[in-house]
């Protein structure tokens, strides 16, 4: 028999459009219900999901009158229940509606329900839900994908999640509101033709890498969420999304003054057109980065292995957060476990989820091994800030452009792009001392000797800080191959603490020249089938704690400059496993989805070990390269 009961769910009745608008939530830009099949009594309830209440709480309150204490205590059992049994009472999953054209139904991400499960649960579900609206199942997992991968798509309508991503006109990457004005630019000759201010908000296909402080950004086109452009977006705060045909729907408010606002619980971002305001200048020119002392006494070229954080008053934070992974890889870390001691609701108890993981109760012993087994770090070795200054002070004509440059920045100048340039061509085409130049090729000889290819990279004391992650504005250099490239890649290196950009973006963040110092690392360039970056978070839903995410390209630079769109998953570290969200060039086989769980779970650890505070919770960025039998860690960072 049907029956309808109080709030907050409808039992045992279908499923109408007007039910479905009255019981959803939103997320992602999606209206969705979230719903349990009860195969005991045969009833199907759709819960009011704007609350957004856990499936296991519904069950214990409504289904089971279970006590909450009871419901604490047995918890962990519950969810075995629900999630992976083979002979459960409930399935549980989630109906969304995309665009009005057709519901997508899924499980929740850890669940592992066989094929024969899925087809029931799809079955049911279609059974009792307005029959005009189509169906289609989404797996949740790489497990679920490869359980329905048999089954006829008309007996098991399906959609995958990077297929349904690709469709998704809607991204929110960055929440909030701003007030700016509207700058729509269709080709990059138009960009680069435009002079951008602090205040406006920019709408392209693609946003390029090299944009200006601004007020906001749209993106026309999909995008990830880790290259550079968004990750500086994320840095400063301000409202980004990817909004399918934004070029044409905003081109009639072009140069105007607008309300921005992107909101996870809207279905597309909101422009609203204003007066100008009487603001004359940005809110965060009143927010200044604050940094550590550099000191300039050491003049020793270092090994990385033999740094640590406290280090980056010295080298950089990019040398010494590569330090700190050596010391962690080597010899672990009684940090590294924290994450998992938090109760993160509904989970009250993470550790026995790490010991799945990790395949032993001994989790530090574990997490050695996996580190051991499975993670590299690049050798390497790092020129302090030292060596910089003493290059500086060795040209009385290095020594005339800075002041030239120091004096048209304490003027305010409109353009520093002439000064900079300047002093850019003197430091690369300066002739190196002959004494550093014995010191780095001394270096490389004690500890790099063999390597046959190399990277230089920045690590200046003005990045990866509170308030501003400086990703993509100063410059490395790859395939570099013998003495005369790596002096050459290390000017280089230096030069771009003074481009325009870069010396622009700091005074804008209150760091001035005089406080920007550049170390630089040498380190061996690994041969590698694959790379990318992972975040230990998810960017498109910051609440979700069990997810990192992980972008994966033929190489690291495909990923971080937006050109290629890369290939996006999210892999669980709890309960394990991941899932598609993205295709680039093509999806990845089961021996590398195995290989970015455990990169996952090793991000996990190192978030721990670099967390600033307690609370264990702040993500890291890290960039990586992988062949078929490690993962090289090249950088890490915080992730804003």
């Amino acid at each position: 028999m049907f029956r309808r009961v109080q709030e907050p769910a409808l039992v045992g009745e279908r499923l109408t459009l007007s039910a479905f608008t009255q019981l959803s939530g939103t997320l992602s830009g999606y209206r969705f219900v979230k719903l349990v099949v009860d195969r005991e009594t045969g009833l199907i309830h759709f819960m009011d999901s704007r609350e957004n209440l856990f499936h296991v709480r519904y069950i214990a309150a409504h289904i089971l009158h279970m006590p909450p204490d009871e419901l604490e205590r047995r918890l962990d059992e519950i969810n075995f229940e629900v999630y992976h049994r083979v002979d459960r009472r409930f399935c549980l999953g989630i109906l969304a509606l995309h665009d009005h054209r057709f519901f997508s139904l899924e499980t929740v991400e850890a669940d592992t329900m066989t094929a024969e499960m899925l087809q029931y649960f799809y079955d049911e579900v279609h059974a009792n839900v307005d029959q005009s609206v189509p169906i289609l199942l989404k797996p949740a997992n790489h497990l679920q994908e490869s359980h329905v991968a048999n089954i006829p798509k008309d007996v098991l309508p399906r959609i995958l999640s990077h297929e349904l991503f690709s469709t998704n006109s809607f991204v929110p990457l960055n929440p909030g509101t701003a007030e700016g004005r509207l700058r729509v630019f269709r080709t990059e000759q138009e960009y680069e033709e435009n002079q951008l201010a602090w205040h406006d908000i920019i709408v392209m296909a693609k946003v390029p890498d090299d944009i200006p402080r601004l007020t906001g950004v749209v993106n026309a086109e999909h995008t990830t969420p880790l290259s550079h452009t968004n990750v500086l977006a994320s840095g400063w705060g301000i409202p980004n999304a990817i909004q399918l045909q934004a070029l044409d729907t905003l081109a009639h408010l072009d140069g105007r003054w607008v309300r921005y606002t992107v909101d996870p619980g809207a279905t597309g971002i909101g422009v609203e057109p204003i007066e100008r305001p009487d603001t004359r200048e940005p809110s965060w020119l009143a927010t200044r980065v604050t940094m550590d002392e550099p000191d300039l006494d050491d003049d020793k070229i270092a090994n990385l292995q033999d740094l640590r954080w406290r280090d980056s008053t010295r080298y950089g934070t990019k040398a010494a957060n590569l330090g700190e992974l050596n010391e962690v890889a080597r010899n672990g870390s009684t940090r590294w476990l924290g994450f998992y001691r938090i109760p993160r609701p509904p989970r009250e108890n993470l550790l026995p989820y790490l010991e799945q993981l990790l395949g032993t109760p001994d989790l530090d012993r574990g997490a050695r091994n996996l580190f051991r087994d499975h993670i590299r770090i690049p050798r390497g070795i790092a020129l302090p800030f030292s060596l910089h200054q003493r290059f500086l002070e060795a040209s009385p004509r290095l020594q005339q452009a800075i002041g030239k440059l120091k004096l048209a920045l304490e003027l305010d100048a409109p353009q520093t792009d002439a000064q900079c340039v300047e002093l850019q061509h003197l430091i690369r085409t300066a002739k190196f001392p002959d004494a550093l130049l014995t010191e780095i090729d001394d270096a490389i000889i004690k500890h790099l000797s063999g390597v046959s290819t190399f990277v230089v990279r920045s690590s200046s004391n003005a990045e990866d800080l509170a308030g501003f992650s400086a990703a993509g504005i100063y410059e490395s250099v790859t395939h570099v191959s013998d003495a005369r490239g790596i002096l050459g890649s290390v000017k280089k290196v230096w030069a771009s603490l003074v481009n325009d950009r870069s010396t622009r973006l700091r005074e804008q963040a209150g760091i001035s020249l005089d406080d920007a110092y550049m170390g630089v690392i040498i380190q061996e360039q690994v041969p590698s089938d694959r790379g990318g970056v992972m975040v230990t978070t998810n960017p498109l839903n910051r609440n979700d704690f069990r997810n990192v995410y992980i972008n994966v390209a033929s190489k690291v630079t495909d990923v971080v400059d937006g050109e290629a769109q890369p290939s996006q998953y999210l892999f669980n570290t709890v309960e394990g496993g991941g899932r598609t969200v993205a295709l680039g060039e093509s999806d990845v086989d089961e021996a590398t989805k195995q290989q970015l769980q455990r990169l996952a779970t090793a991000g996990r650890l190192l978030q721990s070990h670099f967390s600033p505070d307690y609370t264990f919770g702040q993500p890291v960025d890290i960039e990586w390269a992988a062949d078929s039998h490690h993962v090289h860690l090249l950088q890490l960072r915080p992730y804003a």
